[in-house]
């Protein structure tokens, strides 16, 4: 008896594959788990002793909904120091992570039909959380070749009187690719034309950059008051199970994501906010680069491995900690009478065969890819990619 819209809506894959990890593992079956994008890392110290000492002074009580005053003007802080971006605290909407921050958003910005722009690869919650408000995702396919990178051309021509937002991520999850500062400038020439148009620019994966300065959407100023800018503590500084999200965005929105808030979850957890005012606060160089140089160090070494793998084709990632690996070369061949037709196909096969967990190209809009994610050990990933490339080679 449940209703159209639970029906409609699918479980993640990067969940399922990790559920379906789990039931693997609960057999006594060894798996390495490259389906979630998770840091292997420890919360840094400091955060974690701000959050002790929250509970020792019994910060235990409801803030007001879009988090207490002073960790909203400490993100603010942090967003002039880091993106010489200027907000005030009335214009940031702390929430139980990233996800829950871009449904604020949708929920405030959307109405059915409304049509918004998603360049493919994109997260899995961008497409559908829009089943929910029966919004219309136009879906524009991106490739490898491009280093999956929607030009300011293709964002125009997908443009229409009913066209209300565009949603993207830099650092992508799932590729890896980057907007520079000369691209992005593109896109706001394009954006400049049709002031009705709002862009939600997901910089959750901001710090674990290894190329080059993060340049975000927001700092034109002759669009910013457009812009709904998505960040948390999850990513950049090992914090996924503290569950912290921040919106930043035009204060009237705010105002609106604080209302819809209100009546879903209200504030988030009171000690998880006095954490986040810490990590707006600690030594990036200190806690958070040993972390990204590990990563780097990490996709290196996997990218090397990948090289060698027939029917693999990848790019090297700018950021994030994920590969999105091209594979459309191995469909039709087959390994005891299985058949690898899809992504999908290939996922499945190399979690029973090589007992590695990764994620089909179809949860991110294109299922002639697969992801993995290198946010685990240097042991288990050497382990992992040995394991691939033993299953691919006996496909036939």
């Amino acid at each position: 008896m449940l209703s159209k819209r639970a029906q409609s809506i699918e479980e993640p894959l990067t969940i399922g594959m990790s559920r379906r990890s789990r039931e693997f593992t609960q057999q006594g079956i060894e798996i390495i788990n490259l389906s979630l994008g998770e840091p292997d890392f420890n919360t840094p110290e400091p955060i974690k002793e701000a959050a002790i000492k929250a509970i020792q002074d019994n910060f235990s009580h409801y803030t007001a909904v879009s988090g207490y005053l002073e960790l909203r003007q400490a993100i603010c802080d942090k967003f002039k120091r880091d993106n010489n971006l200027h907000y005030t605290a009335e214009q940031i909407v702390v929430s139980t992570g990233a996800k829950q921050s871009i449904a604020n958003a949708y929920l405030c910005l959307l109405d059915p039909e409304d049509e918004v722009i998603i360049p493919v690869p994109y997260w899995v919650t961008y497409v559908e959380f829009l089943k929910i408000i029966n919004a219309k995702p136009v879906i524009i396919q991106t490739s490898i070749d491009t280093n999956f990178k929607l030009t300011a051309r293709e964002l125009e021509k997908h443009i229409t009187p009913k066209t209300k937002l565009i949603i993207f991520s830099s650092p992508s999850n799932p590729t890896g690719s980057i907007y520079s500062y000369e691209e992005l400038s593109e896109w706001v020439k394009v954006l400049e034309k049709y002031p009705n148009i709002f862009i939600i620019s997901d910089e959750i994966y901001e710090h674990v950059n290894y190329v080059s300065k993060h340049h975000s959407i927001a700092q034109f100023e002759n669009i910013n008051e457009r812009v709904i800018l998505i960040h948390g503590v999850s990513k950049g500084y090992a914090m996924t199970g503290w569950r912290g999200g921040i919106l930043a965005g035009p204060k009237w929105l705010a105002q609106a994501c604080d209302k819809i808030q209100g009546q879903f979850t209200s504030a988030t957890s009171s000690i998880t906010q006095k954490a986040m005012y810490k990590a707006m606060q600690i030594d990036i160089d200190i806690y958070v680069k040993p972390m990204v140089d590990a990563f780097k160090k990490r996709r290196d070494m996997v990218y090397d491995k990948l090289k060698d793998i027939k029917g693999f084709k990848t790019n090297l990632p700018e950021g994030a900690f994920y590969f999105f690996i091209e594979v459309s070369e191995l469909f039709g061949r087959q390994y005891q009478r299985k058949t690898i037709r899809n992504g999908t196909d290939l996922s499945f096969y190399l979690l029973e065969e090589a007992k590695v967990s990764v994620v089909p190209g179809a949860a991110f809009g294109n299922d002639n890819y697969i992801r993995i994610s290198y946010a685990t050990s240097d042991m288990l990933l050497e382990k992992a990619m040995l394991q691939i490339k033993t299953a691919i080679d006996k496909l036939q």
